[in-house]
């Protein structure tokens, strides 16, 4: 258990309150603990502290999560209104990124942006200098149990969770419940304890379950099925892969979002340790890599996939034409990075 000390938590609530404009944004595709933490601090600013904060985003919701955003204003990245609100915010605040270069077409902007900057993730390696107040642990499940306890800190909160607002609450255990895929991993004891007191508080997790895992679409659980029938492969050094093409993506009308989850399934395994789940985008393929533990993969993301994360979870990117010739070379590719990491394992 930890406890984010109350002078860094005064600070933060004197930084929201004298801030009329505050920008708050998060990684490209984003996930359910992005967009969970990002409208939890915007909540929490218009209703505890009577300000106004703006959303940008460099990437579009999924649609699957799009609930989470129900009722908050969020800015196309690449709008010419989104970059004169960061020239001009008196405040920018980060949430679920280690540095701004997650950000992606976000990042020129909110690097040379003159506002005090905020950090508030839960991933390795900050990159602490380019912010001027940082809140970074590894040891939580994700960005909104960080948050959440930085709220519960905050002046008026004081370790209260019911008094909270109602759709800051929610958002909260929404992300914390995606980023440890329905509490399967990265689950701490102050993980448990966030969960227990928001509910106490009044938060309805089985609502959550049925939007985020209850919800989906024939053709994304029909795609799922395909994956794993048709494309999954299995190493003999323990590495299992599957490439998502753009063909099986129109196939099956795959939405951005609708494979979250999927790179897991191969851990249920015995004999595989490490997954990885291969899209086909523009010009690149994307990666996210999973292990068990006690193997860790940010190493081999960041040394080969020009990525990076947490030690069981992952990701980044093999690029045409730098890593490979094109699209074809891809298996090969991952099958020789995966066979010598393994190798020294």
């Amino acid at each position: 258990m930890f406890e984010v000390s109350a002078e860094k938590a005064k600070l933060f609530d004197s930084l929201i309150r004298n801030s009329p404009e505050t920008v708050i944004v998060a990684h490209l595709h984003p996930d359910g603990d992005a967009l969970g933490s990002i409208t939890a601090m915007s909540g929490f600013i218009r209703d505890c502290c009577g300000g106004n904060a703006v959303i940008i985003l460099p990437d579009r919701i999924p649609s699957g999560l799009s609930f989470i955003t129900d009722g908050f204003d969020i800015l196309d990245g690449g709008s010419d209104r989104s970059k004169k609100m960061i020239a001009g915010a008196d405040l920018i605040i980060a949430l679920d990124v280690n540095s701004f270069r997650r950000t992606d077409i976000l990042e020129n902007d909110l690097r040379a942006a003159k506002g005090r900057k905020v950090l508030i993730d839960h991933h390795p390696d900050p990159d602490s200098d380019a912010f001027d107040l940082v809140f970074s642990r590894t040891d939580v499940s994700s960005a909104c149990e960080l948050l959440f306890q930085i709220l519960c800190a905050m002046p008026g909160i004081d370790g209260d969770a019911s008094k909270l607002p109602a759709d800051c609450a929610f958002s909260l255990m929404t992300g914390m419940t995606t980023d440890t895929n329905n509490f399967a991993n990265s689950v701490f004891p102050s993980t448990l304890d966030m969960a227990s007191r928001l509910i106490a508080a009044g938060v309805d997790r089985d609502l959550i379950i049925e939007r985020v895992y209850n919800s989906g679409r024939e053709g994304k659980l029909r795609a799922w099925g395909y994956m794993l029938d048709r494309k999954l492969r299995i190493m003999d050094c323990g590495a299992a892969y599957m490439v998502l093409d753009r063909d099986t993506k129109d196939r099956f009308g795959l939405a951005e979002g609708e494979t979250d989850g999927l790179v897991n399934i191969p851990l249920q395994i015995g004999k595989v340790r490490m997954s990885a789940l291969i899209t086909e985008e523009d010009g690149y393929f994307r990666i996210s890599l999973r292990s068990k533990k006690p193997l860790s993969i940010n190493a081999l993301a960041s040394d080969r996939f020009h990525g990076g994360g947490h030690p069981q979870a992952s990701g980044g990117r093999i690029l045409i034409p730098d890593d490979i010739p094109d699209r074809d070379a891809v298996c090969a590719w991952f099958e020789d990075a995966a066979a010598r990491f393994m190798q020294k394992m």
